[in-house]
């Protein structure tokens, strides 16, 4: 197993709404071209200095426990997925909003298939103490439900989530 001698905690991030900055969970501030906020959610848009990505938009869902994500690929590292979802908690504030990501991942290939991610990396954190058994259980009944409201949509992110009420877009 990959990574089974040095678990990482959680990783935390931070979504300033007041100084438009997004801090990724290493502590870099990146500027932010765009928030929005909704009902079920806000919405991230920023450019990003990645060498295998150069945009990121992100959706962050605290009913659902979801982070949804479409990375924009540059063309040498371009990847069969058209949505990146992270597992996690996600806080709403006033000004700053948080995620908590507890490391399943699912990658999302609209009307083809969700594929679940680091189910791994989720149990070394449960086995190292880095997340209790009730945290690690709700990451993985949000795991299931998410897969079961994507495939019931024809693996359709939009799809399903429209129908929960949570009209997403993205630029």
């Amino acid at each position: 197993m990959e990574g089974a001698a040095h678990p990482h905690p959680p990783k935390i991030e931070y979504f300033d709404l007041r100084n438009s900055t997004n801090t990724d969970p290493k502590g870099f501030v990146r500027p932010v071209e765009q928030f929005r906020v909704e009902p079920w959610g806000l919405y991230m848009a920023r450019t990003a200095d990645h060498r295998q990505f150069d945009y990121l938009e992100s959706w962050l869902l605290p009913d659902l426990g979801l982070r949804a994500s479409i990375f924009h690929f540059r063309p040498e590292h371009r990847r069969d997925q058209d949505h990146y979802v992270d597992i996690g908690v996600f806080t709403r504030g006033d000004d700053v909003w948080t995620s908590e990501d507890h490391y399943l991942d699912l990658v999302v290939r609209t009307g083809r298939s969700t594929e679940l991610l680091d189910v791994d990396e989720l149990m070394e954190a449960h086995s190292a103490g880095l997340l209790d058994t009730a945290t690690a259980e709700k990451a993985i009944t949000t795991a299931v439900a998410a897969i079961e409201g994507l495939a019931t949509h024809g693996h359709d992110l939009g799809r399903w989530l429209a129908s929960l009420g949570m009209p997403i877009d993205w630029r």
